[in-house]
């Protein structure tokens, strides 16, 4: 693949990116699709070390130096622009967004999505995303689930959108999620470290597998109820996998009030969507180094969930 409109991509991989297929590193560093990468693997043209890999699944080291004849984009934007999607942005400067997204937004075009996404609703504020990063989820770095509401980083140019891919690789940026969870916790802080990977019965959903990938989810108890018992937990992210907060906390007997995928939709406590929120997202600027940090109040709809439970009681926090 030669021509002068290919550009040749040169990473040295941090320590953040060992042990990462070679697909999904090449996506992260180009900011091309999954589909595109394999074809690109296909070529030859992805190389580590000076030589041509064919292999997509092969898990990449710290300091390999991987490079990427890579082809030009195709200049129009494969996600329309729409004026009515509805999200707040919090922050805008000119390499990064950060947007709180209502619960029911799509984060970006897929199967059954193909409207009404964040994405379509920020190529209409921010149209200058539609070159950055992957077209078919321009800007996107990040994703929270449609059920869930609350804070997430987007690119605005090319440098922060490599920045901020760099920052969730080696972990170093801050999330924090509210979740009412079903039950008393047995400790009013915990570390859950339990792999996560897609569902032998169910593809659609994840599930704590000795096969999955690393997942880690810290938890602090912040206030209880009895009737019904449930607990109010912030959830701090070592790591980013789908679905991960969900999984681990019903994975520990606790899932997410409202949850209707992973156990937590029960008629003594009704909600039409998971009772999980990002609240708070901290990172730092791509360009400034400036350390930034953003928090997002509970949505109306969560609150008056907490409303209805009445004051918190005070030995609800306790263990059976």
């Amino acid at each position: 693949m030669t021509g002068p409109e290919v550009v040749e991509v040169r990473e040295v991989l941090p320590a953040g990116l060992a042990g990462e297929r070679l697909d999904r590193v090449v996506a992260m560093v180009t900011g091309r699709s999954r589909a595109e990468v394999a074809a690109l693997v296909d070529d030859g043209v992805v190389r580590i070390d000076g030589r041509p890999v064919t292999k997509a699944s092969l898990r990449v080291r710290e300091g390999a130096v991987l490079e990427v004849a890579l082809p030009p984009l195709a200049d129009a934007p494969t996600v329309a622009a729409e004026a009515d999607v509805a999200f707040r942005v919090v922050h805008a400067d000119d390499h990064v967004i950060v947007v709180d997204k209502p619960a029911g937004v799509v984060v970006h075009p897929g199967a059954g999505n193909a409207r009404g996404t964040l994405v379509a609703g920020l190529l209409d504020q921010f149209p200058e995303i539609a070159s950055v990063g992957d077209p078919e989820r321009p800007g996107v770095v990040h994703r929270i689930d449609r059920g869930t509401s609350g804070l997430l980083l987007v690119a605005r140019s090319a440098e922060g959108y490599t920045s901020l891919v760099d920052q969730l690789s080696s972990r170093s940026v801050e999330r924090a999620y509210r979740a009412l969870a079903w039950g008393r916790f047995a400790s009013p802080r915990g570390l859950i470290d339990a792999a996560i990977g897609r569902s032998g019965r169910d593809p659609t959903r994840m599930a704590v597998s000795a096969k999955g990938r690393e997942a880690r989810t810290r938890y602090e108890v912040l206030a209880g109820w009895s009737d019904p018992a449930v607990t109010l937990v912030e959830c701090r992210l070592d790591t980013g996998r789908t679905h991960q907060i969900r999984v681990h906390l019903a994975a520990i007997g606790h899932p997410v009030v409202g949850d209707t995928r992973y156990g937590g939709a029960r008629s003594t406590l009704p909600l039409g969507r998971p009772f999980l929120h990002a609240a708070e997202v901290g990172f730092t600027h791509p360009v400034s180094g400036e350390h930034l940090g953003f928090e997002s109040p509970l949505p109306a709809d969560l609150v008056a969930v907490l409303d209805g439970l009445g004051d918190p009681d005070p030995t609800a926090t306790r263990p059976d």
